[in-house]
C-alpha cells in the first residue's frame, strides 16, 4: 500500500484530522456557550440546524465551484472560511449573526467533505480503496472524539474560547502545504460512472445509488442520535447517568477501531457482501440493546459492534462511490452523499424525539430499525436491478 505513505495522501488525511478536531470542539462549545448564556435546547437545536442547513444550501453550486478551483484550492479556501467563522462568533453575542456564522459553517464543511471523500476516492483503485477509506474515517472520526476533551480544557476560557477553537482550523493548511499538487476538484477521466453514463450531474447520478444515499443517512442519523438521545434512553432504562452519557462513546469507539479491519476484510471479499453483512449485523444486534442495557457486560461489547457495523455502513458507501463513478460524477456523488447526511442530521433528531417523547423511549431503537432494513432492501434492490457492482 505505498500509496497511503504518498505525499498527497498524507496531506489528506492530516487536514481533515485537524477539521475534525476542530468539528468535533466548536459543536459541544456552542452548545455550551449558548447554555452558560441562558438559552434553551430549542436555541441550541436551531443553531446545529443551521449548520445542516448551509450544507444543504451549497450543493447545488458544488458544480460550478469544483469547475473553477482544484481540489487543494478548495479545501483551503473552506478550512480559512470555517476558522473565519468561529473566530468571529467570539466578538458577538447576536443570535442571528450566530446563525450566519454556523450556515457559512456548514457550506464550507459541506465543500471540504464533499472534496476529500472524491479526493480519496480518486487516489485509490479498487485493490486497496476499502482500506484507504476506512483509513480516512478513521482518522476523522477519532480526533472528532477529541473534539470534546479540547471543549473541557478551553471551555471556561471565555475571552479566547472561540478564538482557539477557530485557529485549531488553520493547521490544515500546513497540512495541505504536503500535497505535491492536487488534482481537479471534478476529477479526471471524463466524468464517467461504471455504467458508460458520461454525465456528471447530480440528476444522472442521483437514480444510481439509492442505497449508498440510504445507509449515509442511516449512519448519520445513528451517529447523532448516540451523542444525543440515546443516554436519555439509558436512563429511561435505569442506567446512572455518568454511565449513559459513556453510551455514545462506546459507540464512537466500535466505530474508530473497526474501521481499518473491516475495509481491509471488503478488499479481500468483496465490498457487497462485506456492506450487506454490516447492515445484518446491526438489524440483529439493535433489538437486543433494551435487553442488554441494563448487563454491562452485554451492553458494553454490543454497543461496540454495533457501532463498527453502523460505521462501515457509511465507510462503505464511500467506497461504493469509487468503485460506480469516476470524475465529475464522483464529485456529484460525493456532494449528494452530504446532502444526505445533512438531511437526516437535521430531521432525524426531530422526529426521533417527539417519537420518544409521544410513545416511549424504545422508540429510537424502533426508529434505527427500520432505517437499517430500508438499506439493506435498497442494497438487494440494487443488486436485482444490476445497477451496483456484482458480488
Amino acid at each position: 500500500m505505498k500509496i497511503i505513505l504518498s505525499r498527497n495522501f498524507l496531506g489528506l488525511i492530516l487536514s481533515v484530522a485537524v477539521v475534525g478536531l476542530g468539528l468535533g470542539a466548536t459543536l459541544p462549545l456552542t452548545a455550551l456557550a449558548l447554555t452558560n448564556a441562558g438559552y434553551g435546547t430549542d436555541i441550541v437545536g436551531l443553531m446545529t440546524a443551521m449548520q445542516a442547513g448551509g450544507g444543504l444550501l451549497v450543493i447545488p453550486l458544488v458544480g460550478r465551484i469544483t469547475g473553477r478551483f482544484s481540489a487543494r484550492q478548495i479545501i483551503m479556501g473552506a478550512a480559512l472560511s470555517v476558522s473565519a467563522a468561529t473566530i468571529l462568533m467570539q466578538f458577538t453575542t447576536h443570535l442571528w449573526l450566530w446563525a450566519v456564522f454556523r450556515v457559512v459553517s456548514g457550506a464550507a464543511l459541506m465543500l471540504l467533505f464533499t472534496i476529500g471523500e472524491a479526493w480519496v476516492n480518486e487516489l485509490a483503485d479498487d485493490t486497496n480503496r476499502g482500506r484507504l477509506v476506512a483509513v480516512y474515517a478513521t482518522n476523522f472520526t477519532a480526533f472528532q472524539m477529541a473534539g470534546p476533551v479540547m471543549v473541557s480544557i478551553i471551555g471556561e476560557w471565555h475571552a479566547t474560547r472561540f478564538i482557539v477553537c477557530g485557529a485549531v482550523f488553520m493547521f490544515a493548511l500546513p497540512a495541505l502545504a504536503l500535497v505535491r499538487a492536487g488534482p481537479p476538484a471534478h476529477g479526471s477521466g471524463g466524468g464517467s460512472d461504471v455504467t458508460g453514463n458520461s454525465h456528471g450531474t447530480w440528476r444522472h447520478v442521483m437514480p444510481l445509488m439509492p442505497a449508498i444515499l440510504i445507509g449515509t443517512a442511516f449512519f448519520a442519523l445513528f451517529d447523532t442520535l448516540a451523542l444525543s438521545l440515546m443516554p436519555l434512553f439509558a436512563m429511561s432504562k435505569g442506567v446512572p447517568e455518568n454511565l449513559a452519557l459513556l453510551f455514545g462513546s462506546a459507540v464512537l469507539l466500535g466505530d474508530t477501531l473497526m474501521q481499518f479491519p473491516i475495509g481491509w476484510l471488503a478488499d479481500r471479499v468483496g465490498r457487497v457482501r462485506v456492506h450487506m453483512g454490516a447492515a445484518l449485523v446491526v438489524i440483529g444486534l439493535l433489538p437486543l440493546l433494551p435487553w442488554a442495557v441494563s448487563n454491562p457486560w452485554l451492553c458494553w461489547p454490543l454497543l461496540f459492534v454495533i457501532g463498527a457495523a453502523a460505521g462501515s455502513i457509511y465507510t462503505l458507501s464511500l467506497v461504493a462511490c469509487g468503485e460506480r463513478f469516476r470524475g465529475a460524477a464522483l464529485v456529484s456523488a460525493s456532494s449528494l452523499v452530504g446532502a444526505s447526511w445533512s438531511v437526516a442530521s437535521f430531521g432525524g433528531p426531530i422526529i426521533t424525539g417527539a417519537l420518544m417523547h409521544a410513545i416511549a423511549p424504545a422508540a429510537l431503537i424502533v426508529v434505527l430499525l427500520v432505517c437499517a432494513i430500508a438499506f439493506l432492501l435498497a442494497i438487494l434492490w440494487e443488486q436485482r436491478a444490476g445497477n451496483a457492482l456484482t458480488l
